[in-house]
């Protein structure tokens, strides 16, 4: 029988490599330039096209390669950050693997220019699938220039599945962002479709914090420093008041790596209990320095999970100081100056109150209630039985008297028309509309039903394009990040037929000119990253693909809460508005509406 095992050839090793390595174009901004940290590059640019399907660039001036250094770069497990298995335990580069550029090269048409700084000519090489297509001196600048095109153009699987170009390049400005924020001494550009949409010159930490996110992050930071002999943190975190569902910028970083830890983030969290509301998150930015010989990242090619030897002690360190950093804070008094109506209260003065005299009750032993004369004058019905003569007991010769006056018939809500329902209702506890329909007593959640009709309201809007306006007296200024404004102009041609009037003031600022009816009284700022963040969370290739989480997220911040007094008129328009609507259940995504107590059961409570 023959032989049937194999060795691979080194392509196809390269492209099975190539799929745990390169998922995606952010996966090959975030090796490329972590190469070039390594490096030791002081200036970094980044320029995409396509959202890097068509081309990827990475230019730095770092100390660039020799002829043959550049040539071997591209074989696998070739690397200049390690030479034995010991290295492995004490690792102070980004790189260490030698798999990047292999499988780079493996799925891309690559393009490698570099020269050294005691060299007068370089070298440009050429790589397609692997195979070298060329190779000849060249003149270029010390340090080196890799242009990566048609990414995933072998494997046609892979590129088929790469999400829209708004999602794929939100992810590259992800990959990128976790590095620009480990190396704030390096002056990092980044372009996309010949656009730039950082310029991040040399700082320090919490500038470069507030030149990627905006500057109203600079107001919501405190300051976190511990030095220890296990560990160092540094970084800052949100104040309570910055606390949000979802979109909190929350980043590790240990040894400049950034990382995923969920048991840290435990611990930072931890120490917000009972200060923020619950599920909503505040931002953070935590740096760690620890012993290269305490931690192993050589978890998985991706090298976002790490393994700590004295993880628990590190997690009591990490909630120690940023509970500290809280109650810093929280130490600072504030100046309150909203004192109209409120008793004037006399501060106590020592020299007139050295014996203060306690107040003394005075009781009359002698009183007892039941002697004649301390009784009280109280009306007292005699004859009390004429009251119910004509009472008689259930059931016994009498009508019954119910709350409904309907059958005793159990109904499904899809059967309940606006007819069916009572034209008074009731409100309950501020949350709940109660009336009484055919079928029992129906119970609506004001709020999501609020919901589920200005979703509808929203879609019937965008779908017609004749957008409600109201124009505002004083426009208001948004800033927004760069990876925030790529879900931006995907959203545009549906938030302006929502009612929306923006503005593009450069620089990643849009003005507001006019907000759909409906929002006055809403931070429109918030409203509008909180569109963006749930957009984001959709892969909508499309503006047309947007339409429903736009709506949704609308419809969220603008339906009425919970706690509103509504009179019967409004409770009223609520119900004849939702019965409308083409689903009366459930909201959007999908929480319940309304629920219906049956006849039967309410009966059956009362023993009838």
């Amino acid at each position: 029988m023959s032989d049937i095992i194999q060795l691979l050839p080194d392509a196809v090793a390269n492209q099975i490599a190539a799929g745990e390595v390169i998922q995606r174009p952010a996966s090959v901004i975030k090796e490329l330039v972590e190469n070039a940290v390594d490096a030791g590059a002081k200036t970094i640019n980044v320029l995409v096209v396509d959202a890097g399907r068509t081309s990827i660039q990475v230019i730095d001036d770092g100390c660039g390669m020799s002829d043959t250094d550049a040539r071997l770069s591209f074989e696998r497990h070739a690397t200049s950050k390690i030479r034995k298995a010991e290295d492995l335990f004490s690792l102070h580069t980004m790189g260490f693997r030698g798999e990047a550029l292999a499988s780079i090269a493996a799925v891309a048409q690559v393009e490698l220019k570099t020269r050294q700084a005691n060299s007068d000519l370089g070298v440009a090489i050429s790589i397609s699938g692997s195979r070298i297509t060329g190779q000849e001196p060249t003149a270029c600048p010390v340090g080196s220039n890799f242009t990566i095109k048609n990414l995933f153009y072998n494997v046609p699987v892979r590129r088929k599945f790469l999400k829209s170009n708004a999602t794929e390049l939100n992810n590259i400005l992800a990959a990128f962002e976790r590095i620009a924020l480990v190396y704030p001494n390096i002056h990092f550009t980044f372009h996309s479709n010949g656009t730039e949409l950082y310029n991040l010159r040399p700082t320090v930490q919490k500038q470069r914090i507030v030149d990627i996110f905006g500057k109203r992050m600079s107001q919501d930071l405190l300051s976190v420093d511990a030095d220890t002999a296990i560990c160092k943190i540094t970084g800052f975190v949100g104040k309570p008041e910055s606390a949000k569902k979802k979109g909190a910028q929350q980043f590790f970083f240990v040894n400049g790596r950034f990382m995923k830890h969920p048991y840290f983030h435990k611990a930072v969290q931890t120490a917000f209990d009972r200060l923020i509301p619950t599920g909503e998150q505040v931002p953070y930015f935590i740096y760690m320095e620890v012993d290269a010989e305490n931690i192993d990242v050589n978890i998985h090619p991706v090298k976002t999970e790490i393994k700590f030897e004295n993880e628990q002690a590190i997690w009591q360190i990490l909630a120690a100081v940023v509970k500290e950093a809280v109650g810093r804070y929280h130490e600072v008094p504030s100046i309150e100056f909203d004192t109209v109506g409120r008793p004037d209260i006399p501060a106590y003065n020592k020299q007139h109150n050295d014996n203060p005299m306690m107040p003394r009750i005075s009781v009359d032993g002698q009183y007892n209630p039941f002697t004649e004369g301390n009784r009280k004058n109280t009306a007292v019905q005699k004859d009390w039985e004429q009251l119910y003569e004509n009472i008689q007991p259930h059931g016994i010769g009498s009508q019954e008297t119910t709350l409904f006056d309907f059958e005793n018939e159990s109904r499904d809500t899809e059967d309940i028309s606006v007819e069916d329902k009572s034209p008074m209702h009731y409100q309950y506890k501020g949350q709940y509309i109660m009336t009484v329909v055919k079928s029992g007593l129906m119970i609506i959640d004001q709020h999501r039903a609020h919901i589920r009709i200005l979703y509808e309201e929203y879609i019937a809007r965008m779908n017609r394009h004749k957008p409600n306006v109201q124009k505002v007296l004083f426009p208001e200024i948004v800033q927004f990040s760069a990876s925030e404004e790529t879900i931006l102009q995907l959203l545009m041609p549906s938030l302006t037929d929502m009612g929306f009037d923006l503005t593009d003031l450069g620089g990643c600022s849009y003005a507001v000119n006019g907000i759909p009816d409906g929002l006055d009284g809403l931070n429109i700022t918030t409203v509008l990253h909180d569109i963006i963040e749930t957009a984001a969370e959709h892969d909508g290739k499309t503006s047309a693909d947007m339409a429903s989480p736009l709506a949704i997220s609308l419809a969220q911040h603008a339906a009425i809460p919970y706690g509103q007094v509504l009179s019967n008129e409004e409770m009223e328009n609520i119900v004849d508005r939702l019965f409308a609507c083409f689903d009366i259940k459930r909201t959007p995504d999908g929480h319940t509406v309304l629920a219906i107590l049956p006849q039967n059961d309410i009966e059956r409570m009362f023993g009838s």
